[in-house]
């Protein structure tokens, strides 16, 4: 079940929103929205390692999801500072888009606060998949073996896996939870470009995923 939007440029991002959410056993329903997104071009688990608190910043959103919803972040400090920042902003920038998902907003402020341009339109129609189908997620999601650089000129690039194997979409009007084996697809890989905004906080710009990542194979 790849929940996460993937922008490649041989593929739209319609199609592409629509395979992931088939991915999780979907009824094939088409996506359409029309909102589109101000700036936006077209096209945890307490026993494991995580990232601290984000620092404060001006309109940082409030991340509150649902008790059946569980992260694990095997992703510890690294003791830079930048570096560190990146983690803990990804990790919030996954939430929020689950967020999303939840309140079936799918121009959530949550999210939008850490999503700009390209990334920001396909998570839009990512998310817009899941309320035109009332759909949500549950279950318990790990991201591991995080591989990130820091540029000069407040750049970053972070990639990193995610284990779908335990998570599932939940139908909300049915409350029937479609569940999947795990597979090969279960594994994903995920590579992001940030940058480093007036605030401070580090928003995802660009954001390519990939299922079956023999990288990310256990």
């Amino acid at each position: 079940m790849n929940r996460r939007p993937t922008v490649l440029a041989a593929i739209t991002l319609t199609t592409v929103t629509a395979l992931c959410l088939s991915a999780c056993g979907n009824d094939g329903k088409d996506t359409k929205t029309n909102d589109k997104i101000t700036g936006a071009e077209t096209g945890t688990s307490p026993s494991a390692p995580t990232t601290s608190s984000p620092p404060p910043a001006a309109g940082r959103p409030k991340i509150e999801l649902p008790a059946d919803l569980t992260y694990t972040f095997d992703w510890p400090k690294t003791g830079n500072a930048d570096k560190d920042a990146v983690l803990s902003d990804s990790e919030q920038s996954i939430k929020a888009v689950d967020m999303a998902i939840v309140n079936q907003d799918a121009l959530d402020k949550g999210y939008l606060y850490y999503y700009e341009g390209e990334a920001a339109a396909g998570t839009q129609k990512f998310i817009q998949n899941y309320v035109d189908h009332e759909a949500a997620i549950t279950g318990a999601y790990r991201f591991y073996d995080p591989q990130l650089t820091v540029g000069k000129g407040g750049t970053a690039s972070f990639s990193y896996c995610e284990d779908q194997g335990k998570a599932f979409v939940k139908y909300l009007k049915t409350k029937k939870i479609k569940k999947t084996p795990v597979t090969a697809k279960s594994y994903v890989i995920y590579h992001t470009s940030l940058k480093r905004n007036s605030e401070g906080v580090w928003v995802i710009e660009k954001i390519v995923s990939q299922s079956g990542s023999a990288k990310c194979q256990p």
